[in-house]
C-alpha cells in the first residue's frame, strides 16, 4: 500500500478496484472448499465474522468515530438497506457456486458493469465518451450473445447483478467512510447471524458440530475474506466514477469464467469464446482511453 500512498486519488481508486476484483475472482475456490457446509449456514457465518473482523478493525483505527462519519438517522437506516442487500447478494452468491453455477454467477458480474454504467447514467447524469461507448456496446454484445446461447432466462444472473449494481449506487451517493459504512452494515446483519448459528448448534444440525478443523477454520476466515474486498471496493467508490468502477468489475467474472472452465471442468462454447473476446476487446478499447485520460489530468 506505499505504492498506494504516492498515487493520485483517481489512480489509487483504479488500483483499490483492481485488488478487490482480483480477489473476488476467486472467491469460488475458497467457497467450493467449504461446499458441504449448507449454504445458509456458510452465509450466516460470513455475517457474523465479517461484523467481528469489521467491528475489530474499526476499534483499532483510533480516528477513526462512527458519529465523525455517520451522523444521521437517515444514514443508519440506509446502512440497513444496503447490508440488506449486500447479504442478499452474499447468499445468492454462495448458493451459485456451490451448486455448479460458477459459469452463470460469472455472467451475472459481466451484466453488473453495464447496471453500474445504467444506474450512473440515470441517478448521477454520468455521461461516456466515444471510447467509453464503444467499449460499452462491445459488452453488452458480447453479454447479450452469451444471454441468448444460455438457452434460457438468467435469473441468478440478473439477480446477482442488480443487487450489486444497487448496493454500489446507494454506497456512491452516500458518500460515507468507507470502513465506517461497512461496520455499521455488518454489525446490522450480526444479530440474526448469530440466531441462526446458534439455533442450528443446538439442534445438531451445524458444522460447529463435527470436528472439522479445517471446516472450522475457513469459517472463521470468511470474515476477513469478506470484508476485505469490501473495504477495497468502497475506496475505490470514493475515488473514481461509477462507470469506470464497472468496466473494472470485469476482472472478477473473468475469473471466475477460467476457474469454472479450468478447475471444475465447466463446457467452454463457442458462445464463451465470443463473448469473451468481445468484452475483453472493449476492456482494452476502454483502458487505453482511461491511460489517456490521466495523462491529461497530470
Amino acid at each position: 500500500m506505499i505504492i498506494a500512498y504516492l498515487m493520485s486519488d483517481h489512480k489509487k481508486g483504479l488500483l483499490y478496484g483492481l485488488l478487490c476484483y482480483t480477489i473476488w475472482g476467486l472467491f469460488p475456490l475458497y467457497w467450493r472448499m467449504i461446499d458441504h457446509v449448507d449454504s445458509i449456514e456458510i452465509l450466516a457465518h460470513r455475517m457474523l465474522w465479517s461484523g467481528v473482523f469489521m467491528v475489530t478493525l474499526f476499534i483499532g483505527i483510533r480516528h477513526l468515530r462512527l458519529r465523525n462519519h455517520i451522523k444521521k438517522r437517515s444514514q443508519y437506516l440506509m446502512l440497513l438497506v444496503t447490508g440488506t442487500l449486500i447479504t442478499f447478494n452474499w447468499g445468492l452468491y454462495i448458493w451459485a457456486i456451490n451448486h455448479g453455477y460458477i459459469l452463470q454467477s460469472s455472467l451475472g458480474y459481466y451484466i453488473n458493469p453495464l447496471v453500474n454504467v445504467l444506474l450512473g447514467y440515470v441517478f448521477l447524469h454520468e455521461r461516456l465518451n466515444r471510447a467509453q461507448t464503444i467499449a460499452l456496446i462491445l459488452a453488452f454484445a458480447g453479454v447479450l450473445y452469451f444471454t441468448i446461447d444460455y438457452g434460457h432466462f438468467p435469473f441468478i444472473s440478473l439477480a446477482l447483478a442488480f443487487s450489486f449494481g444497487i448496493y454500489g449506487l446507494l454506497k456512491k451517493k452516500m458518500g460515507l467512510n468507507a470502513t465506517a459504512a461497512l461496520t455499521v452494515e455488518t454489525i446490522w446483519m450480526m444479530p440474526a447471524a448469530l440466531i441462526y448459528i446458534t439455533f442450528i448448534a443446538v439442534e445438531g444440525n451445524s458444522a460447529l458440530n463435527t470436528f472439522d478443523w479445517f471446516t472450522w477454520l475457513l469459517l472463521l476466515l470468511a470474515g476477513a475474506v469478506t470484508a476485505i474486498p469490501l473495504l477495497l471496493y468502497g475506496k475505490a467508490a470514493e475515488r473514481i466514477t461509477l462507470t469506470a468502477l464497472g468496466f473494472l468489475q470485469y476482472v472478477s467474472p473473468t475469473g471466475q469464467f477460467l476457474i469454472g472452465i479450468f478447475v471444475y471442468q465447466e463446457p467452454f462454447t463457442t458462445a464463451h469464446i465470443v463473448c469473451f473476446s468481445l468484452i475483453w476487446t472493449g476492456l482494452i478499447i476502454f483502458t487505453i482511453d482511461t491511460i489517456r485520460t490521466i495523462r491529461v489530468k497530470k
